[in-house]
């Protein structure tokens, strides 16, 4: 192997007292859920809010002198970019980021704040490299790769020898798959103290790239993902055999799934944890039987999830559940209308969220509009209440989910 569990211990000591060493801790509602003792890892507690604060310091202290004062680099559009800046900005070495054009402000605003110089260059990760490796030429910057490199590797593995330390009753532990660090190094320490140990990686099924490199698959990758710290088109060239040998199975989950599963750990387990970090609870969530009455611990890798997007899971996962009621009320367009129609939800136990008054694009009659109403409602047959409750007041209402032309 190219990263041995002497590696991953020294790995450790070089980081002690720098990074966090993460609790693991009981998640007692997922338990009751999933019929599983389940365990969650805590990475989203690391400065950065992620694993890659470990790699990255890692990295960074095995430069010389000389390597240090020239710079580093890297291409990122998230946690690595995070854990390589901030660390760097710690040990006063310069750091240049590159980032696709289309990144997240919130993200070039966090890594701007580690001091980084970024540089927004391509569309993608992959248009990206190529500059900085030009950059990395010209100035004499050492190139940090996310996942490709032996001290990124044995950084992340650290991860590994700590969960099992912390919980060694463990059967299980699953974590994710980008690149192939973290299940590949987890793997490698964790079974050298307890080779019985599972070890369960998860990817994205917009981006399955080691499930299908180990397979041989030549499928197309590629599409949105809620997953995108794992988003990778081909695994790492040093991991993949590591995952080859030591990972018992990869997990392919659905992008539904993921976004369930960061909806239920921030909703049951108050934890707030990105897509990638979600992906391992995504996985036992769809293979219930495979994990039911196991000990699993489940590697909560990062906690940097765009807000908007968060908003969004947030309330689609409320109407889902029949918490958030979507409504199109018919009224006669005359004043006190608006007023009654509201003391009608109030009465009935409903919170108006948000409501649009609608006259001038419709197919109604011109003395009648019509209104959109969202409304908080306790659960979904309380939602038929209120529709009830309308209809009997002389509103005909209808949810606007039963789609229909003029919606």
């Amino acid at each position: 192997m190219a990263v041995s569990i002497d590696d991953i211990r020294d790995a450790a000591e070089l980081i002690a007292g720098d990074v966090v060493r993460t609790p693991i801790v009981p998640a007692q509602s997922l338990s009751a859920d999933l019929g599983a003792d389940v365990y969650l890892k805590l990475e989203t507690l690391q400065r950065t809010g992620s694993f890659k604060d470990r790699g990255s310091l890692v990295k960074l202290k095995s430069l010389t002198t000389a390597e240090a004062e020239r710079g580093v680099i890297a291409v990122s559009a998230g946690n690595h970019a995070q854990g390589v800046a901030a660390h760097a900005q710690r040990l006063g070495i310069p750091a240049t980021i590159l980032m696709p054009e289309g990144t997240p402000f919130n993200k070039i605003r966090r890594t701007q704040a580690y001091g980084a110089d970024v540089v927004l260059k391509g569309e993608t990760l992959n248009e990206a490299e190529p500059h900085a490796h030009e950059l990395a030429a010209e100035h004499g910057y050492t190139f940090v790769h996310p996942y490709d490199d032996d001290r990124i590797i044995a950084g992340q593995a650290t991860v590994g020898l700590e969960t099992p330390a912390d919980a060694p009753d463990l059967d299980i532990i699953v974590a994710p798959i980008g690149g192939g660090p973290i299940p590949s190094g987890i793997a490698t320490a964790a079974k050298a103290t307890n080779p019985r140990i599972e070890v369960i990686g998860v990817e994205s099924e917009t981006y399955p790239s080691m499930y299908n490199a180990i397979h041989g698959i030549d499928g197309s990758l590629g599409g949105d993902t809620l997953a995108d710290g794992i988003a990778v088109k081909s695994p790492g060239a040093l991991t993949r055999p590591i995952v080859e040998a030591l990972v018992d199975g990869i997990a392919v989950v659905a992008e539904a799934s993921i976004e369930a599963a960061v909806q239920t750990l921030l909703i049951d387990a108050k934890l707030l944890v990105e897509g990638a970090g979600a992906t391992p609870l995504a996985a036992v969530m769809e293979q219930r039987d495979r994990f039911r009455g196991r000990r699993v611990g489940l590697v909560a890798c990062g906690a940097n999830i765009d807000p908007r997007i968060l908003s969004s899971i947030v309330m689609r996962g409320m109407s889902r559940a029949g918490h958030l009621a979507s409504l199109r009320v018919s009224i006669t367009d005359q004043t006190g209308t608006l007023a009654r129609v509201a003391k009608v939800i109030g009465d009935a136990g409903g919170n108006i969220v948000e409501i649009h008054h609608q006259r001038m694009f419709s197919r109604i009659p011109v003395k009648r509009a019509e209104l959109n109403a969202l409304v908080e409602t306790r659960d979904a047959a309380h939602a038929d209440t209120i529709i009830a409750s309308l209809e009997e007041a002389g509103f005909p209402t209808r949810r606007r989910s039963e789609r229909s032309e003029d919606d």
